[in-house]
């Protein structure tokens, strides 16, 4: 499947750290490769760690060529190269003329603005995404990049719900036909039934952050008559009850096409709950975070999570305290919601908790 994506090239970043939260000069591993050959299999975070002492500060040492098929993916096969331009750690593809060429190209694109950086501008480019190298392992949040949703309450309130199944039934499942009633529905659309499930809520604030909505079905509308809708069921998790609400899939670009960053200006967050997990997680676990959309929090933002001390009394002074937090991992979010976040774990010191505090990374820590 071909889909047009606005890329942005990311040289730019090479020479514009004023945009980063971390202002330090990119720490390169001693064992970063001269050379090499990308892997099937291999993700952007296994390469950026390859690389870097802090791989989510990739953006910064990547330089987009714009004579390949796509400037911003990278694919199996591909050549990468490690450069140096003006005293900086450039990786590029290598196209057949080396570091040469790499430094030829990022010369005639870039263009100077005054203060001692460059800038690039974007582009647009067609290119067939299924067989770009993922930024993370796409089998451990391919259940979480479609499926599961975070609404509000009053999204539940105002949504079509099951009215019934067909003679009668009381629940029903994939192949079946369920009787729908409700609005904002029409012929020929794919929906999605859920059922109302975890509300999260803020525990610093107790704001309340939304509900999970509880994956059960899918399927298609088939026939109108009035307010009543037919939904045949074209996929089931479980079984289908009345009163289950149904929601239009979501049509908003979720794409594993991402590449890590660091969240600049989002303030630190905590960890509200592990997916699929009633204790705690680990390397490659799915956790929320009570940061989202109107924190500033976007996709492929990486968080350092710190195991939050314990509280213990000070006997000298006979009162309570907190001890320091210590680091315990990084996270990267994969989707994003009004209010809160999903990621995944990509390095675990420690097994990761609920309440556990999530900040913007520094290099070295």
């Amino acid at each position: 499947m071909k889909k047009l994506v606005l890329i942005a090239a990311l040289a730019g970043a090479v020479f514009s750290v004023s945009t980063q939260a971390d202002t330090k000069p990119v720490d390169v591993k001693q064992t970063a490769p001269e050379r090499y050959t990308v892997k099937k299999g291999d993700t952007l975070w296994d390469i950026a760690n390859r690389y870097l002492q802090d791989p989510w500060r990739w953006p910064e040492i990547w330089q987009a060529n714009q004579q390949i098929r796509n400037p911003h993916l990278i694919f199996p096969g591909d050549k990468l190269v490690l450069c140096r331009i003006e005293q900086r750690a450039v990786v590029a593809v290598d196209t057949g003329g080396g570091c040469d060429e790499v430094i030829a190209n990022f010369n005639n694109r870039a263009t100077a603005t005054g203060d001692g950086s460059l800038k690039l501008s974007p582009q647009i480019r067609s290119e067939e995404l299924s067989v770009a190298i993922p930024a993370i392992p796409l089998q451990a949040i391919r259940a979480y990049l479609s499926d599961n949703r975070v609404l509000e309450a009053d999204d539940f309130k105002k949504a079509p719900y099951v009215l019934s199944g067909a003679n009668k039934r009381v629940i029903s499942g994939q192949g079946d036909t369920v009787y729908v009633r409700g609005k904002a529905l029409e012929l020929g659309q794919s929906v999605g039934v859920y059922r109302k499930g975890l509300r999260y809520d803020d525990p610093d604030t107790k704001e309340p952050l939304g509900y999970e909505a509880e994956d059960i079905a899918s399927g298609n509308i088939t026939a109108q008559n009035g307010d009543v809708f037919n939904l045949q069921l074209t996929r089931s998790t479980q079984e289908v009850r009345i009163e289950d609400r149904v929601f239009v899939n979501d049509e908003r670009q979720i794409t594993p096409i991402f590449y890590p960053s660091n969240p600049v200006n989002v303030k630190s967050g905590r960890i509200i709950r592990i997916l699929s997990s009633l204790v705690n997680g680990g390397l490659n676990s799915v956790i929320v975070l009570n940061r989202g959309e109107r924190d500033g929090v976007t996709q492929g933002h990486t968080f350092a999570i710190y195991q939050r001390g314990e509280v213990i009394r000070d006997r000298v002074k006979d009162e309570l305290i907190r001890l320091p937090s210590e680091r315990a991992g990084l996270a990267m979010v994969f989707r994003t919601f009004d209010k809160v976040s999903y990621a995944i774990v990509l390095k675990a010191a420690v097994p990761v908790t609920v309440g556990d505090e999530i900040r913007p990374p520094v290099s070295g820590d």
